[in-house]
């Protein structure tokens, strides 16, 4: 077997034999692109090939940003477009290229790498821990009131502008493509756990709504300036089931002003918000509690570290400390022990002999990484060994985020 990184020349083959390991066919290109792999980047695929040739196995990645605890922008390697042709499943095709591809990541300098796990028993064997995770929450319109807020408590977080100000104007996503752009964008670099969208995705039209072709409403919220802050893609079905495909905010103001959009929205039975943060405060806004159903509660974004020190340090920290992990990558046979150290939000990763506080394997330690699980649920789970009592509360305290990590970007 051959694995070898793709060319412009190879896109037909690569997208033909991606298709084919799902049993699907590949849709006609509408003009402007506007398929999910219109933005594809060829350099960064891989193709496993027979001996003779014939192509087998396909993986490949984005190149992205990731907004990590504390604010830093890290670059991460998106992976997407894994598949194995089912003639050739259970030969070591799917392995052989998860580890070509490690490498290639490595001699790339990238430390972090990161996808959207189809089967989650798959990925947690090459290192990847689920780290964001996204719930569906379905509202019934007849009981979709909210409550009035307390006195003193007003309207949540939000950057000065009372409740009430700012406006909501209906829009098509096909006529604001370049506002729905620059509001994702400012939302994702405030947001620990967003990826960021390439401005090529927007071009092409390439993922799934708002960026793609499909019609979709916007309901797009400015606020007191006049500045758009947040927006609402939207359709409605036959069934009059309204669903919210994404809801980007920049604050509480522009999230329940948007909220109460489509809430608000005539002849419709009920309103889904397909995702939502599991501990979003909207079902708490509820003038009837039950009357927001939280289903499909499910990982989304799953971390792998590529370098452990590089990763652990490039992070903002929120607690001073000290921890020795000790950490076993059984995939690409290393090991290492490291003693992390924060001191007024940074820190140092140097190697160490110290007896270990945490010993965990590579895949927790990404599901660690940006704070949405804590090691304590690990340690719980059986997954991490905790070497004394006061371990998992240091690192409960250490790991925890200024902000629960989100995802809400499909690749």
């Amino acid at each position: 077997m051959q694995i070898r990184t793709t060319t412009d020349e190879d896109r037909d083959v690569f997208i033909d034999t991606l298709h084919a390991a799902f049993g699907r066919f590949p849709e006609t290109p509408a003009d402007g692109g506007g398929l999910w792999w219109s933005a594809t980047e060829m350099d960064r695929n891989v193709l496993a090939l027979t001996e003779q040739g014939t192509p087998i196995g396909t993986a490949g990645a984005y190149s992205f940003e990731l907004t990590l605890p504390g604010g830093a922008l890290a670059p991460a390697a998106g992976v997407t477009s894994v598949g194995v042709l089912p003639s050739h499943r259970r030969q070591g095709v799917l392995s052989a290229m998860m580890r070509h591809q490690l490498a290639e990541l490595r001699a790339r300098g990238e430390f972090l790498s990161v996808l959207l796990a189809s089967q989650a028993p798959i990925y947690g064997r090459f290192g990847y821990g689920p780290a964001t995770y996204t719930a569906r929450l379905t509202v019934a319109r007849h009981a979709a009131g909210l409550a009035v807020p307390r006195a003193g408590h007003a309207g949540g977080t939000r950057r000065g502008d009372d409740e009430g100000h700012g406006s909501v104007e209906l829009l098509r996503s096909a006529e604001c493509g370049d506002i729905l752009e620059a509001v994702y964008d400012r939302y994702r670099r405030a947001q620990p756990g967003a990826l960021s969208r390439p401005h090529r995705w927007w071009e092409l039209r390439a993922g799934q709504p708002p960026i793609s072709p499909a019609p979709r409403y916007i309901a797009l919220h400015r606020d007191g300036h006049g500045v758009p802050d947040g927006y609402a893609s939207y359709s409605l079905g036959d069934d009059r089931t309204l669903t919210v495909d994404e809801t980007i905010a920049a604050d509480d103001t522009a999230f329940t002003a948007l909220a109460q959009y489509v809430l608000g929205h005539d002849l419709v039975s009920q309103v889904v918000f397909k995702h939502l943060p599991a501990d979003h405060p909207l079902r708490w806004r509820l003038a009837d509690f039950r009357a927001g159903e939280v289903s499909g509660d499910t990982d989304w974004l799953w971390v792998r570290l590529l370098d452990v020190p590089r990763a652990l340090t490039a992070r903002g920290w929120f607690e001073d400390g000290a921890l020795v992990l000790d950490v076993h990558d059984p995939f690409l046979g290393e090991h290492g022990r490291h003693l992390l150290t924060v001191r007024d939000g940074k820190a140092e990763c140097v190697p160490t002999g110290r007896e270990p506080d945490l010993s965990l394997d590579i895949r927790d330690l990404g599901a660690l990484y940006l704070g949405g699980t804590t090691p304590s649920t690990l340690v719980r789970a059986g997954h991490v060994r905790a070497h004394h009592a006061e371990a998992s509360r240091l690192a409960d305290a250490l790991f925890r985020p200024e902000r629960a990590p989100y995802c809400l970007h499909w690749f």
